[in-house]
């Protein structure tokens, strides 16, 4: 799969891209903004955004034009998971941080199956 990290701070950001090229899936990139985030969107299957960007808390609605405008997975990775609100239908999890190899994981498994079905997007609540 094609993966963008929506992420402002470099070291979680490098610690996913870790991750992410681990599990034999492609980075198409590291941004931190939402202006950077729409200029990679048309190349990128699923998207792991933070909610507090470089340019303020712009995550929830960048995910929702990522979900609606382009049909990218998304997956949050955020400190403040309780915050996620706006944004939050359509996409495939929410991780806490501090998160887990294991956790990213499991959420790209579930982007890909959703992906290869062709099926909408939930959460369970």
């Amino acid at each position: 799969m094609k993966v963008l990290i929506v992420e402002d701070e470099l070291l979680i950001a490098v610690e996913l891209d870790r991750i992410v090229d681990g599990a034999v899936h492609e980075v198409v990139g590291m941004v931190a903004s939402v202006d950077q985030a729409l200029a990679y969107a048309a190349k990128a299957e699923v998207a792991l955004v933070d909610l507090r960007l470089a340019d303020g808390p712009s995550g929830g609605s960048l995910a929702r034009r990522l979900i609606d405008r382009f049909g990218i997975k998304v997956i949050f990775v955020t400190g403040n998971p309780n915050e996620v609100g706006y944004g939050l239908d359509g996409a495939i999890d929410v991780i806490a941080k501090p998160f887990t190899d294991e956790r990213i994981i499991a959420a790209l498994f579930k982007a890909e199956e959703a992906l290869v079905t062709n099926m909408p997007t939930a959460i369970s609540r």
